[in-house]
């Protein structure tokens, strides 16, 4: 059973930095084999692609919208993915969601919803102006 806990949203200015965690349970010794993606979601819109990294290669991506400003790390140890969020804006107000490919994310589904099999429950990230 896969199990995936974000932390770290909350309310900022617009120019501060956020980093989100997820946690994740995992099959023993399954990890280092993932994809993880982040997405979000603001009200009203459709959830869209943040970025994701390939655990087995550290190979990352983003969108457009948040290359240069966010970045994707991990800790193979810990279990755990991050997203560093620098320069926020307030459009990058939403909920804030991780996913993940035991599979490795090797297709372009890995920058897609439909490329991940297990979601967190979200974590709010609020960017005031």
């Amino acid at each position: 059973q896969v199990q995936l806990v974000e932390s770290g949203g909350g309310l900022v200015q617009a120019g501060d930095s956020l980093r989100l965690s997820c946690a994740c349970v995992v099959p023993e010794r399954t990890f280092s084999g993932y994809a993880m993606g982040w997405f979000r979601q603001a009200p009203g819109k459709e959830r869209e692609f943040v970025g994701a990294i390939r655990l087995s290669t550290g190979s990352t991506y983003y969108a457009d919208s948040v290359k240069g400003r966010f970045t994707i790390s991990r800790d193979n140890a810990k279990n755990t993915v991050y997203l560093q969020m620098n320069s926020l804006k307030p459009d990058d107000t939403a909920v804030y969601y991780c996913a993940a490919d035991p599979k490795g994310g090797h297709t372009v589904a890995v920058l897609t919803p439909r490329g991940y099999d297990y979601w967190g429950q979200g974590t709010q990230v609020t960017v005031s102006s």
